[in-house]
């Protein structure tokens, strides 16, 4: 029993050691390696006394416990967002994690994901400083074997490391995975703190915050504005060959009816997730990548395109079915009004995460804006989710008289992600899910379009950023589309100096603009 407890414990720090922080290097063969920081464990634990080594021992044991969690939460991350996990900002995203898995697989999930969370954060130090202090009193015991031993292993070690042995691409044999992962983390530490210096100087310069109201937006007077955010609508997706047809196809229908539409790309600031980021790079001009400086976007008093279109005389809304609770950044942004799952009267079925379907909300704010008795222009964003991860179920288009409070929608199984999402199986099927999800969200946009559209309304239609690594693939470009249409041919004219693609679709060589940089494009267009 003692030895199968010191080999379970050498096991454990072993793979605690080699655990990459990359999911594009989590592979079994990546475990096939040395990793230097044993070796210079036993190394030290030899010539430790033994009061400093059982304290030794519970430091390292904490210390790789901590690390080794990190690089959970960098796994973590890189597949929902491809990119690590900022220690001193990412805090606020595990509790829309847990929603996230709460509305996708149901409370039971949610409450699942908890325990296993709490678990891992306190078992896996516990654990990881047990086995550490088992195997420093192992290599105590048999001083001159164990120094035989690390003798032989650091030279194989450095031989390895110079020659350069990879089992796998990316996985060195001679391995330093954890003390590379911490140096990492160390040096993105003084990297943030350089950008929030950067942020402040940026966002110190705004050309259009003094502007007076007349010079605001003159080119769209008397018109509906809708900005629909299409979400994880990215470059991939206008790649399907059944969503490209889509696009082609709408487009010439909707020059049909005498409408006109422009599209180019906008490379969001986030990818997989977070999409709040790019709703804030979009609206404030600024890049905001991060929460740390989405934290300093809220705080502040920067000049929006909402905020423009409320000085120029438009009534601001924000349609945001997603949210369940109060939203108070929605008076940084400049918005009059919010909707949110609580007020735009839905009855009907949850669908997943994204638990009411797009036409809905689209019919929604229809119903309780632009139908409504004496108002005036309006300006809104509309959040529509039935394209967010886990990408189904997918509700069918129904005939807008019959939306009514959204009960008369079949009912759901309630199930959320497909099982393929979390076990990395049947991507094929997963890819399929989301095209048709994207597909439903334009459609719905495109049918609103015709049932309510008109001279006085235009429509601007992106994407918030490309879906995750689980959709795209590895080391995915953040390329999004953005298309404006419009029936007013003065709209249009506006922008034809952008070089956007005529049509519902952007061509692959269309321009790209960075999305920060389209706040002060618009305003410059339409002023």
């Amino acid at each position: 029993m003692r030895r199968v407890l010191t080999g379970a414990a050498a096991l454990l720090v072993l793979a605690a050691l080699l655990v990459p922080g990359d999911a594009g290097h989590l592979t079994p063969l990546a475990f096939l390696a040395l990793p230097v920081e044993i070796l210079l464990g036993v190394a030290v634990v030899v010539w430790l006394p033994p009061r400093a080594r059982l304290v030794g021992g519970v430091v390292a044991g904490v210390v790789l416990g901590l690390l080794t969690l990190l690089k959970l939460l960098d796994l973590g991350f890189g597949l929902a967002l491809a990119r690590p996990f900022d220690p001193l900002s990412d805090w606020p995203l595990f509790r829309s994690a847990q929603e996230w898995v709460a509305e996708s697989f149901g409370p039971a999930g949610g409450a699942g994901a908890v325990v296993v969370a709490v678990l891992l954060a306190v078992g896996l130090p516990v654990l990881l400083t047990l086995a550490v202090l088992r195997l420093s009193r192992v290599v105590a015991g048999r001083r001159a074997a164990a120094l035989r031993t690390v003798a032989v292993l650091g030279l194989a070690w450095v031989v390895f490391a110079l020659l350069g042995v990879h089992v796998v691409p990316g996985s060195p044999v001679a391995a330093w995975t954890t003390s590379g992962v911490a140096w990492g983390h160390a040096v993105r530490l003084r990297e943030d703190v350089a950008d929030q210096r950067a942020y402040e100087r940026e966002s110190a310069v705004d050309a259009y915050r003094e502007l007076p109201a007349d010079r605001l937006l003159s080119g769209l007077r008397g018109k509906d504005v809708v900005f629909a955010f299409v979400e994880s609508y990215g470059r991939d997706a206008v790649g399907y060959p059944s969503t490209s047809a889509l696009l082609s196809r709408r487009s010439a229908e909707l020059a049909g009816q005498g409408y006109a539409a422009r599209s180019g790309w906008l490379t969001s600031s986030t990818i997989g997730g977070g999409s709040w980021l790019a709703h804030a790079t979009f609206q404030s001009g600024l890049w905001i990548d991060s929460q740390r400086r989405y934290g300093a976007f809220v705080e502040s008093d920067r000049f929006t395109l909402a905020a423009a279109f409320r000085r120029a005389g438009w009534r601001t809304v924000a349609v945001m079915p997603a949210n369940g609770r109060d939203w108070p950044e929605g008076a940084v942004y400049g918005y009059e009004q919010e909707y949110d799952s609580r007020t735009l009267g839905y009855a009907g079925p949850r669908f997943s995460f994204s638990s009411i379907p797009d036409q809905y909300t689209l019919g929604a704010f229809q119903r309780l804006e632009r139908d409504a008795p004496g108002r005036r222009p309006v300006m809104a964003e509309i959040d529509l989710l039935s394209s967010h991860a886990p990408w189904e179920p997918v509700p069918a288009l129904t005939d807008w008289d019959t939306l009514g409070d959204g009960s008369g929608y079949p009912p759901t199984s309630g199930a959320g992600a497909s099982p393929s999402i979390i076990e990395g199986q049947d991507a094929g099927r997963v890819r399929d899910n989301y095209r048709r999800t994207i597909e439903y969200s334009l459609e719905s946009v495109l049918s609103y379009l015709e049932r309510h559209g008109g001279d006085d309304l235009v429509v601007m239609m992106l994407g918030d950023h490309q879906p995750s690594p689980v959709i795209t693939g590895p080391a995915p470009n953040r390329d999004v589309p953005v298309t404006v249409i419009a029936k007013d041919p003065a709209v249009l004219a506006r922008v034809d100096g952008w070089g956007w693609t005529p049509g519902l679709a952007p061509s692959p060589s269309a321009p790209v603009w960075r999305m920060d940089a389209f706040r002060d494009r618009f305003l410059a267009a339409f002023g």
